[in-house]
């Protein structure tokens, strides 16, 4: 067992507890939820820094931190949110699986927030839970989402679903690809190992999509990021 797997457990875990006990009061304070993601992005720094984790963003200038955005990034390991929430500057929600809002204290807490559940699927409660997104988009706020739906297990990419860009289409919101690489190998799938480890968080251009349908959005989310994973391989 590592010493970060110690802290995790030690540290990161309690902190995380009694932050989400304080975030069901500063919810009921801050409905909004803007107050919640600012503690939010302050508990994936504070992951980040205690796990070891070295962070090196680029690109930063291709986004105004005072502008919303459909972020959209690939998804290889467990740091990943942590890793987003306290790297990227902006007002953002996260696009979650239903089944995370019936989590005691946790998922109470991101229902408040305005976190985004989304039923899994292809039903009309699936589509309609997936456009709430969009109204969160219209609010002003960002939205991000992992277009693979789940975690690769190797850190290679894994084909996008169509349903995260037709967020994007509904809002009017320019799609933001992020690609991070490395985190595969701060703790693999299905292990709760954690390692020391040198990540990459690469912002790209934002994808503008006024004139084009879904595929196309889809098309151009998931060439940005492979071609940047290729660019960048993995972290060391």
């Amino acid at each position: 067992m590592t010493l970060q797997t110690i802290l995790f457990f030690l540290v990161v875990l309690p902190v995380m507890f009694f932050g989400l006990l304080l975030a069901l009061l500063v919810n009921v304070i801050d409905p909004s939820g803007d107050r919640f993601h600012r503690m939010a992005a302050w508990w994936g720094r504070f992951c980040t820094k205690l796990m070891g984790i070295s962070v090196e963003v680029t690109g930063k200038e291709h986004y105004n931190p005072e502008n919303n955005y459909l972020i959209v990034s690939n998804h290889a390991g467990m740091a990943d949110i942590p890793l987003v929430l306290g790297s990227i500057h902006l007002n953002m929600r996260f696009v979650a699986k239903e089944e995370l809002g019936n989590i005691p204290l946790f998922g109470w807490a991101i229902k408040q927030a305005g976190y985004v559940l989304i039923k899994r699927g292809q039903s009309k409660e699936a589509l309609k839970s997936l456009f709430s997104a969009a109204e969160v988009l219209n609010s002003g706020r960002s939205v991000h989402i992992f277009p693979e739906g789940t975690r690769s297990e190797t850190g290679n990419l894994l084909p996008f679903k169509r349903g995260a860009f037709m967020i994007a289409q509904k809002a009017y919101a320019p799609i933001l690809p992020v690609t991070i690489v490395g985190s595969n190998l701060i703790t693999p799938k299905k292990s709760l190992r954690i390692r020391k480890s040198k990540v990459k968080l690469v912002i790209g251009i934002p994808i503008e999509t006024v004139g084009k349908n879904a595929e196309e959005l889809q098309e151009a989310a998931y060439t940005a990021i492979s071609n940047t994973l290729k660019k960048h391989g993995e972290a060391t």
